[in-house]
């Protein structure tokens, strides 16, 4: 089991929403998304993709959280604060990066997380519904 943290969607994501690829570049880049998990699954790959979405109400109590517990601080740098003043490019991003590469193949689950316990349980239903899924066909 191999998990990738944005992998391939940079490009769609970051990229776009902080200038780093032209227009073109981003736009260019879901077809070439949807091409690679294509090919993956076409190659037995076993291709689970999610999103976990807070509010931004949320992310700022998480912050906050962090910045009082000691142990917690290291998660929290000068550019996470730079990033949530681009919320709206980050979710605009999402949603089309979710409406364009949400394929058959290759759906995308979307999680709420605004509930840690709620978010983690309902990652490994989908993870065990998945995997049943494929041992069943190749039962």
């Amino acid at each position: 089991m191999t998990i990738f943290d944005r992998s391939w969607y940079g490009r769609v994501l970051v990229e776009r929403a902080e200038g780093f690829a032209t227009e073109n570049e981003w736009r260019r880049a879901y077809a070439e998304i949807n091409y690679f998990e294509r090919q993956l699954v076409e190659h037995g790959i076993i291709l689970l993709k999610l999103w976990m979405h807070i509010s931004k109400e949320e992310q700022l109590r998480r912050f906050d959280e962090r910045e009082k517990t000691t142990y917690k601080r290291w998660k929290l740098g000068d550019e996470d604060w730079r990033n949530r003043e681009r919320w709206d490019a980050y979710e605009l991003a999402v949603h089309d990066m979710v409406e364009r590469t949400s394929t058959t193949l290759a759906p995308w689950h979307l999680v709420a997380g605004e509930e840690k316990r709620f978010a983690r349980i309902e990652v490994l239903r989908l993870v065990v519904e998945k995997l049943k899924a494929a041992l069943e066909l190749e039962g």
